[in-house]
């Protein structure tokens, strides 16, 4: 249980949190904390409980969308190798560029030897989805558009709002993180009310309770 005490474990919404609190377990076997809807709140609560908690991991828990269904099927939950940013950058829709393609890092630092572009590698305590988590400033609100992300950012299975954020927080605060998302609807749909957001959280503490509580993430 070493392990679980030394995990923080963020979601970012209260809505997530509590249809997770209805897990054994959730909120007792690690500090458990809400990090905020979106990339820009994400990153500044992170940074913030990290410098508060000093944690040795992360782990964050959501929900998020699936760009290829049969791959990653509604009502699953997987583990990421690498999540990438869209958004961040020049243009929209198909004229969207990132910024690493332009030459602009989110953040270097040459002393240090750390430089972040549009994609950060992830923990992957077990085997993680064959693709990347995409991070978006904005949600897909079509497939039309979902399918320029998926032709900018190749290799995204899935989309959410806050991966890439608190996966930069831990960075720069050498601190290694896992990211757990259920599936809970595909890109580009915006029914929310037709979302499976209770069977994507339930199946994402599935795998995300053995990362806190058994799992070395150093193997």
């Amino acid at each position: 249980m070493a392990a679980a005490r030394s995990t923080l474990v963020l979601v970012p919404t209260e809505l997530e949190r509590r249809l997770l609190a209805r897990q054994p377990g959730f909120g007792s076997d690690a500090r458990t904390e809400l990090c905020g809807f979106g990339p820009v709140t994400a990153a500044a609560r992170t940074a913030e409980l990290l410098a508060r908690f000093s944690p040795t991991r992360v782990l964050l828990v959501g929900i998020a969308g699936t760009f290829d269904p049969e791959a990653l099927p509604i009502g699953t939950a997987t583990t990421f190798g690498r999540v990438m940013m869209h958004g961040i950058g020049v243009g929209s829709g198909p004229a969207f560029v990132p910024a690493g393609a332009m030459g602009f890092p989110h953040w270097n630092d040459p002393d240090a030897n750390v430089r972040v572009d549009d994609q950060l590698e992830l923990a992957s305590p077990v085997p993680p989805a064959d693709g990347a988590l995409l991070t978006a400033c904005a949600a897909s609100i079509s497939a039309e558009d979902a399918g320029h992300r998926m032709n900018q950012c190749p290799g995204a299975i899935a989309e959410d709002m806050e991966g890439f954020a608190v996966a930069l927080s831990a960075r720069l605060a050498k601190v290694p993180v896992a990211i757990v998302r259920g599936i809970s609807n595909h890109v580009g749909d915006r029914k929310v009310d037709g979302w499976q957001i209770g069977d994507a959280l339930d199946a994402a503490w599935t795998v995300a309770s053995d990362l806190v509580t058994h799992t070395d993430w150093s193997a």
